[in-house]
């Protein structure tokens, strides 16, 4: 690697005026391309100290071997340059949107003497006309399919329309009437094309003209009492009602918006956009990106946007780009979109109505598709290996870790402190061999000793099994088991690897603690929260693994799990000691009545909402008792809602809240 100042541009060489840059690495490659409303300003401060970077940053910059520059004249320009390049180059380090299919479009040929309708994929050609996109290519042709009825335009390919030509004689469709048979001459090319403006004009969002005149045209022949032509009118008016039934309205203004939502979290973020045309959803697209950089939700939807529009021109760019949040240079963006259009483009950010419900909505499915891809990207046993074979050489293990313990400690402002223990094995959580500890050696709140404690009692415990215990032969491999009562003991396995949420002073106690046990040869690493990095004992760098590795993700995965265990576990101490100390006073009301009435009511809420007569119900607690319960849960609810000049604190961190 590289250090950036040994190609750090000389002092006053970079210009002020804006424009766009490009990392080079040794190779020439471009690693990656961005803009700046002021070239110096910017680029100086990726030349800083590299402790003061950001991780992702500094790979970036430690990558590079070269960095050069085009200035542009207005800050349109260079996001233009910036979009053009990205696109040429496909940097490393830059977002990249991907989905996994190409997604389809009802295409009309417009530019042809005789258009045709049909499903479109991949790159939009000049003299097509576009509409969608669609989740699946069936929805187009169920679409298209009812709307054939009422507007019998061309939907054969070309070799079945020069052979009808051939021959004389139409295929299927223009016997069934779903189309006017241009390829024999029924109509002249004059009548198709306005066939086809008035299924473009329908597909783009004016539909009541064309039900009200059906309607008209239909009671018309009714009262000439034709009624074979009223019968036919009927039915495609039934097929228009059907196709729009199909998209439901959302937005009774009749907008055309794009509709973007992310789902993020350190290592990648889903993004989802609903297209809305004429108040109705017409399509849905999804992609999931590795994040490369440090930026928050704005930057990545600058990136989005940037991506998905600075190909396109005309409609297919929106009057409207709903955003979860405003990207940095909006107002650029806006007048570059507004060029492509030709019309004034907005980007907004939703703040009430039917608009900002259905963000709500798209941000839904983008939080459940980041979900979906996180259960399959773990279940996947290609990837697991993966993951765990980055793990051995990122740490410099003797063999893959195949049995990984992480550990978490969990506590509000020094009470009720708790510590939790996971296991994964071949890359997949144990559940079932998970433990929670309740630390009781600590005075207040010291994460620190509290590691120390746990680990220390964990691996005691693992010394004292394995010295106990005899190994049997199972079909499953060997077993260690109670030599009085047989049962497995699963304390007695020790880990191949063990992972503290925290940095290097969490790691240290972990590691003296074994060290204190004789315990030598299971590795130690820390996983700390904040930047991601990954510490070993007695090194004063992390270890930087690759935003993109299946072995970082892993590890954060077995991380948040502990983490997730450990507060759980503190909620329910803590819920339970908040019982009992508000139940303290009352008369007649011992220990085991205590643990009774919670375990009868499972939480605090439910017994605060439980009325005097539920309370009775509980074996041992009478109508006297109850009704002194309820009073004493009044009491500590009245003294909790009065107590307005205590800080608030937020109960899964610790973190005191300022209002």
């Amino acid at each position: 690697m590289a250090s950036p100042s040994s190609y750090r541009p000389a002092p006053g060489s970079i210009p002020t005026q804006p424009g766009v840059y490009r990392f080079r690495d040794a190779k020439g490659r471009v690693i990656y391309v961005g803009k700046a409303k002021s070239l110096r300003s910017r680029l100086s401060s990726y030349f800083q100290d590299i402790g003061n970077l950001h991780p992702r940053t500094a790979s970036m910059v430690t990558t590079g071997a070269s960095v050069e520059w085009t200035v542009v004249d207005t800050e349109v320009e260079a996001l233009q340059l910036e979009y053009s390049w990205i696109k040429e180059f496909d940097p490393r380090f830059n977002v990249k949107y991907r989905d996994d299919k190409s997604y389809p479009w009802l295409a009309v040929t417009v530019g042809d003497e005789f258009p045709r309708v049909m499903v479109g994929r991949g790159a939009k050609r000049k003299g097509t006309r576009y509409f969608g996109p669609y989740s699946h290519a069936w929805a187009i042709r169920e679409t298209v399919d009812l709307l054939l009825r009422v507007f019998p335009m061309r939907s054969c390919s070309n070799g079945v329309f020069k052979r009808s030509a051939q021959i004389g004689r139409p295929c299927l469709l223009g016997y069934i009437d779903k189309c006017s048979a241009p390829c024999v001459g029924s109509v002249t090319p004059e009548q198709h094309r306005e066939i086809v403006d008035d299924f473009c004009d329908f597909m783009a969002g004016n539909t009541a003209a064309f039900t009200r005149r059906i309607e008209r045209e239909m009671y018309a022949a009714s009262e000439a009492l034709d009624f074979e032509k009223a019968a036919r009118l009927r039915d495609d008016l039934g097929a228009l009602t059907k196709a729009l039934e199909k998209q439901a309205v959302v937005l009774g203004d009749g907008t055309d918006a794009d509709v973007i939502a992310l789902a993020e979290d350190p290592l990648e973020v889903a993004v989802q956009i609903f297209y809305v045309r004429g108040g109705r959803i017409r399509g849905q697209r999804g992609w999931v990106a590795d994040r490369s950089d440090e930026g928050g939700t704005a930057d990545l939807v600058q990136d989005f946007v940037l991506q998905l529009y600075g190909g396109e021109g005309g409609d297919s760019i929106p009057r409207e780009v709903l955003v979860p949040a405003l990207p940095p240079d909006a107002d650029v963006l806006e007048d570059l979109l507004s060029e492509r259009r030709g019309s004034k483009v907005a980007i907004r950010v939703p703040q009430r109505g039917d608009k900002r419900d259905l963000q709500q909505t798209v941000a839904t499915n983008a939080g459940q598709a980041l979900a979906l891809h996180k259960t399959k990207r773990a279940s996947d046993l290609t990837t697991r290996n993966r993951a765990l074979e980055e793990i051995q050489q990122a740490l410099s293990l003797d063999e893959v870790p195949l049995r990984i313990e992480c550990y978490d400690v969990s506590n509000l402002q020094g009470t009720e402190v708790v510590a939790s223990m996971v296991v994964f094995e071949d890359g997949l959580s144990r559940k079932s061999e998970y433990r929670r500890f309740v630390i009781k050696g600590v005075d207040g709140q010291n994460d620190v000793a509290s590691m120390h404690e746990v680990i220390t009692r964990r691996f005691k415990r693992l010394l004292d099994e394995q010295a106990r215990s005899e190994t049997v032969a199972t079909d499953s491999g060997p077993m260690l088991v109670d030599p009085e009562t047989g049962r497995p003991r699963k304390f007695a396995y020790a880990p191949a690897l063990v992972v503290v949420d925290g940095g290097p002073p969490q790691v240290a106690a972990a590691q003296q603690a074994m060290a204190e046990l004789g315990v030598a040869d299971i590795p130690v690493c820390g996983l700390a929260k904040r930047l991601e990095e990954v510490w070993l004992p007695g090194e004063e760098d992390p270890v930087i693994m690759a935003r993109t590795s299946e072995g970082l993700y892993l590890l954060q995965r077995i991380r948040d799990e502990a983490h997730r265990f450990a507060i759980n576990h503190h909620r329910s101490r803590r819920s339970k000691s908040m019982v009992e100390s508000m139940l303290d006073d009352v008369p007649g009301l011992g220990e085991v009545r205590r643990k009774t009435l919670l375990k009868h009511f499972g939480s605090l809420k439910k017994l605060r909402e439980a009325e005097p007569e539920a309370i009775a119900l509980v074996p041992g607690i009478g109508p006297r008792t109850a009704t002194a319960i309820k009073d004493a849960v009044a009491k500590a609810d009245a003294t909790r809602k009065t107590a307005a000049t205590e800080p608030t604190v937020n109960t899964a961190t610790g973190e005191i809240l300022e209002d």
